[in-house]
């Protein structure tokens, strides 16, 4: 077989040849400095980068649900670290603990927000040309559009167009444009559902509304959690609080100052099932320059002051106990939150006596039954979480609490490293029993210990983060924009009248008149993706068209 010659337009060969016969190789366009970001740009702004960027932010989450975080519990963090002596460190470098301030994680953060505004502000600028523009002009064929319509009526060509014109602009809210085609012939194109493309806009611009709300709640919020014992009072200051985090832009001089007494707390419990049925807190709430007032606190019904919400997050059981040493100087003397550990309220807690004088300091380990049953031989259990005859059993331990090595401890625990246990002569551990009013000896001559009432104690979460209303608002708008986007039909309809009689492409001049006075009406829609009621709406306003005069032609 020949082979086939290679063609090589006239004059140019000296462009494919170097001068010794070789072919040249191509010569690739490069981009420069100045391509590449645009092209990084572009690559930025498209809308499947912006989604790829909002999963990948999804999934960056994922690791501040996993493990603690630094801002919310310190003490699990720390925790961790010495649970993990190998993958603690590496994570913790990795920012794991720390995963909303991250680096990583704040810039997914900024590429997101600078990938949304990137898409957004084109398509905008697009979107408003296209609503001050007039309607694409009807084309010349309508045979391959998905909706048709043909029919005939009474009436010149413009007439016709006019009363076309004002069917779709009133009737059924299309933006509509009147064209004269020459010879005769008088288009209409109609356009609507302008809104589908504002609901996406919308949709966007509001999600670029939540990334900034949210970015400015996490650096101005507030959170922070209080133990209050009933008759006592808890004042809104960093200090007051048992734990305290905020963002980073947050001022701890901005707080509110007023502050919150416990009056009372009430319980209710299914007798059958023990399952609770009402909590309520009565507190006096003062707020600056006001006079101080009752308020009620409940679950899933938040006291709102000081630009912040308090909620009752839960409560229990604070034994008020008095300690004197041998000599009967009170030592200790206060009440000490207990925390329930089951349905009944069996709560445990301790209770340390480190100014202890005459001895060595003490660590009181005990728990809390409020409706004490005996069911063994000094073996107590719990029946009902109200305080029908509450018992309070503490193990005694002596020695160095640790609570001047400048070690934070947890309140609720007890470190038993320099604490030796106090037992019994048969080397079993020692126990005291108390009921309120009642008063134990402590053992080896350490003094004494009264159990003097049972108050009741309520854990408060106040809450201050001023982006929620607006992240309301951008969660709404989004809702709103999305459906608009997904129900709202872009639909264009053409009309094209010519006198009857005439044929599709008339070539006769416009000055040998009208035909029969009838005029031929040729219709086609078009809508943006599937539309199932794209023919009816066509069909819709062709009957309004044609009235009662008209007839309608096979399409």
């Amino acid at each position: 077989m020949a082979e086939r010659p290679t063609y090589r337009p006239e004059g140019l060969e000296d462009a494919f040849t170097e001068p010794g016969g070789a072919p040249t190789p191509p010569v690739l366009p490069t981009l420069g400095v100045t391509g590449w970001l645009r092209w990084i740009w572009r690559q930025l702004t498209s809308m499947r980068v912006a989604l790829l960027l909002l999963m990948l932010l999804a999934v960056a989450a994922v690791p501040g649900t996993v493990w603690p975080q630094r801002a919310q519990d310190a003490d699990k963090v720390a925790t961790y670290l010495a649970d993990h002596p190998t993958l603690g460190p590496i994570l913790d470098r990795l920012q794991f603990f720390d995963v909303y301030s991250s680096v990583w994680f704040s810039a997914i953060y900024l590429l997101l927000f600078i990938s949304l505004v990137g898409c957004i502000l084109p398509r905008s600028r697009t979107h408003w040309r296209a609503m001050r523009g007039r309607p694409p002009r009807a084309p010349r064929r309508f045979d391959r559009f998905p909706a048709k319509a043909e029919g005939e009526l009474d009436g010149s060509p413009e007439q016709v167009a006019r009363r076309a014109a004002a069917v779709l602009g009133a009737g059924r809210r299309f933006r509509v444009d009147v064209k004269d085609e020459g010879q005769g012939v008088w288009s209409v194109a109609a356009e609507r559902g302008y809104l589908r493309e504002t609901g996406n806009l919308v949709f966007h611009l509001a999600l670029v509304g939540l990334l900034i709300a949210v970015a400015a709640g996490q650096l101005l919020h507030y959170r922070g959690q209080a133990i209050i014992v009933e008759g006592r009072a808890f004042a809104n200051t960093q200090s007051d609080y048992d734990t305290f985090e905020s963002g980073t832009a947050f001022d701890p001089g901005s707080l509110s100052p007023f502050s919150l007494r416990l009056d009372s707390f009430e319980s209710r419990f299914d007798p059958d099932t023990l399952q609770s049925r009402d909590f309520t807190a009565h507190v006096t709430l003062t707020e600056p320059g006001q006079e101080p007032r009752a308020e009620t606190i409940k679950v899933n019904h938040p006291l709102e002051t000081g630009g912040a919400k308090v909620y009752l997050q839960g409560n229990g059981y604070a034994p008020q106990v008095t300690v004197r040493d041998a000599d009967g100087e009170v030592t200790f003397s206060g009440a000490v939150p207990f925390l329930p550990q089951d349905t009944v309220y069996t709560s445990q807690g301790v209770i340390k006596v480190p100014d202890v004088t005459s001895g060595p300091q003490i660590g009181l380990q005990g728990v809390l039954l409020p409706t004490a049953q005996e069911i063994g031989a000094g073996v107590y259990r719990s029946t009902y979480p109200q305080p029908n005859d509450p018992l309070l059993a503490l193990a005694v331990w002596t020695g160095d609490l640790g609570l001047d090595d400048g070690i934070p401890q947890n309140v609720y625990q007890l470190d038993e490293t320099g604490l030796t246990q106090v037992t019994q002569e048969d080397g079993s551990a020692l126990t005291l029993y108390l009921r309120p009013g009642e008063t134990v000896d402590l053992p080896d001559g350490l003094g004494t210990i009264t159990f003097e009432s049972l108050p009741r104690f309520v854990a408060l979460d106040l809450r201050h983060d001023p982006s929620l209303t607006w992240v309301l608002v951008f969660a709404l708008l989004a809702f709103a924009g999305l459906a608009a986007s997904l129900f709202v039909p872009r639909r264009r309809i053409w009309l094209r009248l010519r006198p009857a009689g005439r044929d599709q492409a008339p070539t006769v001049s416009q000055d040998e008149g009208p035909g029969d006075g009838r005029t031929v009406v040729t219709a086609a829609a078009l809508a943006r993706g599937d539309d199932v009621g794209l023919q009816a709406e066509l069909d819709r306003a062709m009957d309004r068209l044609l009235g009662s005069t008209g007839e309608r032609r096979a399409g």
